[in-house]
């Protein structure tokens, strides 16, 4: 009967969390693990949206099978082999809260685990509940970080990760993927000594390391597959580590090394394509030139995503005989769906890549300094595209060029390639509205501009109605309407008014508190939102902390929000993620007594001086994350933690 009410309090569950995951975007934050979750046997956690503190992703694991005459052996075979269906994160984390067989069953099959954030939970505490792990996802600073918002040295260090997991995990880990974490060349040494079976390593916007980290790792990885490096800082030791792979054939599926600012020995990666034969990601860096590039994809004529490096000649072609053709080669490019580089471009160039514009879904422009004509030359065989990345040097023009080709085109990004504040700028009102009115399966925009209208949000708000992800980041500080004068507040107002979907919001402009209370109001699915140069008084913050129940990440950058509007999240703080504060009107008093209130988050004040202390009345930057471990032990000088 047990078992019976149990797989009927599943499927209730799973329901409930397969209908949520309808409006969820990639970037949506699994489900946390329970303040009570030690790795001892314990009964069912609380439900997460009281206690939670740690975010982790899952999908189903090896099943094994053994008959015994204990009941309740059997009755955890049989949950077992129910989990070994569910994949989704957040239905099996469901599930682990029916009742403590399903709880310990759920953590005994769980192959993944996702931390959202490296100081909400220890290692010991993950290794000692989840002994069967191949794959560890962790992120580490806020997002902010990128912005150079974050001294340099604040912490997020993968090293007490790496010592944890050679103890229980030396034989199955397979994937380590990381996130704004600091990973030492030791590091790397240990996930190549440490892990015989170790296979994909991934480290997004990462510091800390060099080539003679990346030498070791690609020496010690004999089933290496994936190695990919994307927006990381890697130093330059002079160290040959495209040489050190296996010389025998590799298992490489990807291979991306395009933030890399470093010279690499080209004839050794040219043997390493030769002989991958699986490889279908390639992204190098800009020290290979076009000519380079034409010997890399004859021989690799398999890929399906590739990075350019440079586009451009960097050797003298006075030297050279006949240019390859490279039309040719690309044309030989069946498989090619998604492209990227084009570093240092020379627009004469991309002619070359026509042949395969027809089958590309996914195109990033977004180093390439291009102008419409030029653009328009590419974009106008680009039917499939759906993804699409650009700078905002094609203009407004270079933007309705796109609207009129790209029918599904999903998701859009436009970069500043000068970030600056006049009122005049190469993209605005004009193109925002042609790229609504020409791609209405439209669910992700990121658009830079110096200037907007709120009758262009407005239009995107009608046209693009399966919007999951808004994000428009007017440069000038509170810019108001180019047209009308009045404050932004109805276009994005309208904008979470009528997408029903979105997630994500980045708001900035002249905003008043009536921006915030329609965000309040009606983004009731909003997980994350960036705010900056915005905000009359405390009142918005709290229209926003009372309004969206679904809040996990709240990044607020030089808005006049203070103590009384931070106090409004009392009730909320424990279910969020983190809660990010720069030059805001916040005391330290304050978050000392949120600290004291909410025992189970972390409040730290960041000071960029040496000596830590705040230089005005306010604090510099105020950082809040809930934690089941308390405080770090790691916190640098300039970090005080309340």
């Amino acid at each position: 009967m047990s078992y019976i009410y149990s797989l009927n309090k599943l499927n209730s569950l799973s329901i409930v969390s397969s209908l949520s995951l309808m409006n969820s975007t990639d970037d949506d934050l699994p489900e946390m693990l329970s303040d009570d979750d030690t790795g001892l046997p314990l009964p069912p956690p609380p439900p997460p949206d009281l206690s939670c503190a740690a975010a982790v992703k899952f999908k189903g694991g090896g099943i094994q099978n053994h008959y015994t005459e204990n009941p309740d052996q059997v009755l955890e075979n049989v949950i077992e082999n129910v989990l070994f269906f569910l994949t989704d994160r957040r239905d099996r984390n469901a599930a682990s809260l029916v009742s403590k067989s399903w709880y310990k069953a759920e953590a005994l099959t769980r192959s993944e685990v996702f931390i959202g954030n490296c100081y909400s939970i220890s290692p010991s505490q993950v290794i000692s509940r989840f002994k069967k792990v191949n794959s560890v996802v962790i992120k580490g600073k806020p997002r902010f970080a990128d912005f150079s918002l974050l001294p340099p040295d604040w912490g997020a260090h993968f090293a007490p990760w790496a010592k944890s997991m050679m103890e229980v995990y030396c034989r199955c880990l397979e994937k380590v993927c990381l996130k704004r974490m600091s990973i030492t060349d030791d590091d790397l040494a240990r996930l190549a000594h440490g892990f015989p079976n170790f296979k994909e390593l991934v480290l997004v916007c990462c510091d800390g390391f060099g080539t003679s980290g990346l030498a070791v790792l690609a020496n010690g990885c004999r089933q290496l597959r994936v190695l990919d490096l994307v927006d990381s800082e890697v130093s330059d030791d002079e160290e040959d580590w495209i040489s050190c792979f296996p010389e025998n054939t590799t298992c490489l599926e990807s291979l991306g090394f395009d933030c890399v600012e470093a010279p690499i020995n080209f004839e050794a990666l040219e043997r390493l394509v030769m002989r991958s034969p699986s490889l279908m990601k390639l992204r190098v860096n800009r020290y290979v030139s076009t000519a380079q590039l034409y010997r890399l994809i004859v021989r690799a004529p398999q890929l399906s995503h590739l990075g350019t490096g440079s586009f451009s000649p960097l050797e003298d072609m006075t030297q050279v005989d006949q240019e390859p053709d490279y039309v040719s080669a690309f044309a030989s490019c069946k498989s090619l769906i998604c492209l990227s580089g084009f570093r240092e471009v020379l627009p004469e160039y991309l002619h070359a890549i026509h042949p395969v514009c027809a089958n590309l879904t996914s195109l990033n422009l977004s180093y390439a300094s291009i102008n419409a004509e030029q653009l328009k030359s590419v974009i106008h065989f680009c039917h499939k595209l759906q993804v699409f990345w650009v700078l905002d040097t094609i203009c407004d023009e270079g933007l309705e060029a796109v609207a009129s080709v790209c029918k599904d085109l999903r998701e859009i990004r436009v970069f500043p390639l000068e970030p600056r504040e006049e009122e005049d700028g190469p993209v605005g009102e004009v193109g925002l509205r042609a790229i609504s009115e020409g791609c209405r399966k439209l669910e992700s925009i990121l658009y830079f501009c110096q200037a907007m209208t709120n009758a262009a949000v407005i239009a995107m708000s009608k046209n693009c109605p399966d919007l999951v992800v808004f994000r428009l980041c007017i440069m000038g500080r509170q810019r108001p309407d180019r047209i009308t004068g009045e404050p932004m507040d109805e276009g994005f107002g309208a904008i979470v008014k009528n997408c029903k979907k979105l997630t994500r919001l980045a708001v900035s402009g002249l905003l008043t508190d009536k921006a915030f209370s329609y965000i309040g109001q009606h983004g009731k699915l909003v997980r994350t939102l960036s705010v900056a140069f915005a905000g009359d008084s405390d009142l918005g913050l709290k229209y926003v902390l009372e309004g969206c129940p679904k809040l996990q990440k709240l990044e607020i950058r030089d808005s006049p929000f203070g103590d009384s509007a931070l106090r409004a999240g009392l009730h909320h703080y424990y279910n969020m993620r983190f809660l990010w504060m720069s030059s805001c009107r916040v005391t330290r008093q304050c978050g000392a007594e949120i600290a004291h209130q909410l025992p189970r988050l972390v409040v730290e004040v960041i000071n960029w001086n040496d000596e830590g202390k705040e230089t005005g009345a306010y604090v510099e930057t105020l950082y809040m994350y809930r934690s089941l471990v308390g405080p770090r032990t790691d916190a640098p000088k300039f970090v005080n933690i309340l």
